[in-house]
């Protein structure tokens, strides 16, 4: 019996890599779409299946459940988030061009992909999504991190608190615009606004003046 049973042999992880891109595609669209109309416990797998025309055994056997199913496809989609923000970074010279650009790029990806945010903001429970390995997304995490890093080698960003502080601000700045945009209806576009946004943020994350003086 053990010896017939996949989950038992290798993880659902390691066994995704045997799925077809097509198939995995359509497990994605799936999830993203289902989940972003509703509560993750108003979700069943049976009908992640249905939906992208695959067996419940499918899922079982490359996921493993369904929570790991939700988390596995977020990880990918975020993952195409950080490759399209690499993308756009590319040759990039001037530094506060270059925030700007990450800044925009994330604005641009849930604009055009609403339905990523709104699984994020009906489906997810962050305290178990922590948990997980693709809570830290190295590929969109990554492009954070050294961007940072480089500003405060430069010089240009405040170098009197952590770097990860930093990026909280950046990403509550970011959410809290996020998702403001998927409750008002997503009526005013984001990217319209992103210099003026920008700049505003700008302000509280750049080197001080030297004029201005600290407690």
């Amino acid at each position: 019996m053990l010896a017939t049973t996949p989950s038992r042999q290798e993880s659902p992880a390691k066994a995704r890599a045997d799925l077809t891109l097509a198939t995995r595609g359509r497990i994605e669209q799936a999830v993203l779409d289902v989940f972003a109309d509703r509560e993750f416990h108003r979700v069943s797998l049976i009908e992640i299946a249905r939906k992208a025309n695959v067996s419940l055994q499918t899922l079982y056997k490359y996921y493993g459940g369904k929570e790991a199913l939700l988390f596995s496809s977020l990880d990918t989609w975020l993952g195409k988030l950080g490759t399209r923000m690499m993308d756009h970074l590319q040759g990039m010279e001037d530094y506060k061009e270059k925030l700007r650009k990450v800044f925009w790029v994330v604005l641009d990806f849930y604009e055009q992909n609403p339905k990523v945010a709104q699984l994020i903001l009906s489906s997810v429970y962050i305290n178990t999504w922590r948990k997980t390995p693709g809570y830290r997304n190295p590929l969109l995490f990554g492009v954070f991190m050294k961007v940072l890093s480089e500003g405060r080698a430069r010089g240009i960003l405040n170098d009197r608190v952590d770097e990860k502080i930093l990026l909280d601000y950046i990403l509550g700045v970011l959410g809290r615009l996020v998702q403001t945009f998927i409750h008002r209806g997503q009526k005013k576009s984001l990217t319209k606004q992103a210099n003026v946004l920008f700049d505003m943020l700008w302000r509280a994350i750049s080197m001080p003046s030297k004029g201005v003086k600290h407690g």
